[in-house]
């Protein structure tokens, strides 16, 4: 069939002409001038064949074939109107494919535990979760949602950020380590002890800790620089918490928090100096979800950021 060659917007004007006992109340509901809507009825005659209005100076009414016309028309007018709106709540729905990318060790340990039950709310929403700790690109690779791990200063301005959860690093070792090791008192007792560190970038062996309620101090403290004995580098927390697990006497390990949190809640590690904080290359930093701007955030994505929302508050409460 030929829609283009259907008299569709012809018969809205028509159905409105019929509505408005008028071509001038029908001109003014739809913004058009009387000549217009006059030429419109006269154009659909011609095309049906039939008069379809008897008109004089005082009345308007319909013929017999336009009171037919008439009738179909406004059943295919409501068909219209029950299309638009099924589409638009089909809009509204989440659903689809949401791809996220996300930094290895934070995707496997804190997302990718959360995100069955996403889809348990959201059934017609398929999540595809890659893992990448480079900065991919949203657009090229066709990413909906991206978690990065950074201060805000550093993220891109062309990208929206909404913040999830701290990452920390700390400083971890066996629960048995210190009944054959002296204790830690403060950060330069450090210097007795064997350390393991990331050993990449800026996770090397040289430290800076202040005081973890240094925020709450009037002036700064200067930080209390150390360098780590390190005769062991793993490149992985996930690799450090399981070498720190496996001995006693291995040391003391220099890892993200959201590894070797499970670790200490099962009473495997303990956390090493907890009244200090790393600082420097190891500086807390923010776990964002960004995503791309626009006028409209796609309903599958706007369902991701308020489940994450909602997960993050829950974990504060």
């Amino acid at each position: 069939m030929n829609y283009d060659a259907l008299p569709l917007a012809d018969l809205e004007v028509f159905a409105h002409v019929v509505a408005r006992s008028g071509f001038a109340a029908a001109a003014r509901e739809m913004g058009l001038t009387t000549s217009a809507v006059s030429r419109s009825i006269g154009r659909l005659e011609l095309r049906l064949g039939v008069k379809l209005l008897h008109r004089t100076t005082r009345a308007l009414s319909l013929t017999e074939v336009g009171s037919e016309v008439h009738e179909a028309c406004m059943q295919m007018l409501m068909n219209a109107e029950q299309a638009v709106a099924m589409a638009s709540a089909h809009r509204q729905q989440p659903q689809g494919v949401l791809r996220i990318s996300a930094p290895v060790v934070f995707g496997d340990l804190w997302l990718a535990p959360l995100l069955p039950r996403f889809c348990s709310q959201w059934p017609d929403v398929h999540v595809q979760l890659g893992m990448s700790d480079a900065m991919v690109d949203l657009n090229a690779q066709g990413i909906d949602l991206a978690i990065r791990i950074s201060t805000h200063e550093a993220l891109p301005l062309s990208l929206v950020a909404q913040p999830l959860r701290e990452v920390r690093y700390l400083l971890v070792a066996h629960r048995d380590y210190f009944e054959t090791h002296p204790p830690l008192k403060s950060p330069a007792d450090l210097s007795r002890h064997r350390c393991m560190t990331l050993g990449y970038g800026a996770f090397q062996n040289a430290v800076e800790f202040v005081p973890a309620d240094a925020s709450e101090a009037s002036v700064a403290p200067p930080p209390v620089k150390i360098r780590l004995n390190t005769p062991l580098t793993i490149a992985s927390s996930v690799g450090l918490v399981q070498a720190l697990c496996s001995d006693a006497d291995t040391g003391i390990g220099l890892v993200v928090d959201v590894v070797a949190e499970p670790a200490i809640a099962a009473g495997r590690l303990v956390q090493v100096l907890p009244r200090w904080q790393l600082t420097g290359g190891y500086a807390p930093r923010m776990a964002y979800a960004v995503h791309a701007p626009g006028p409209r955030i796609p309903p599958k994505l706007r369902a991701m950021l308020d489940f994450l929302q909602a997960v993050t508050k829950s974990s504060i409460d």
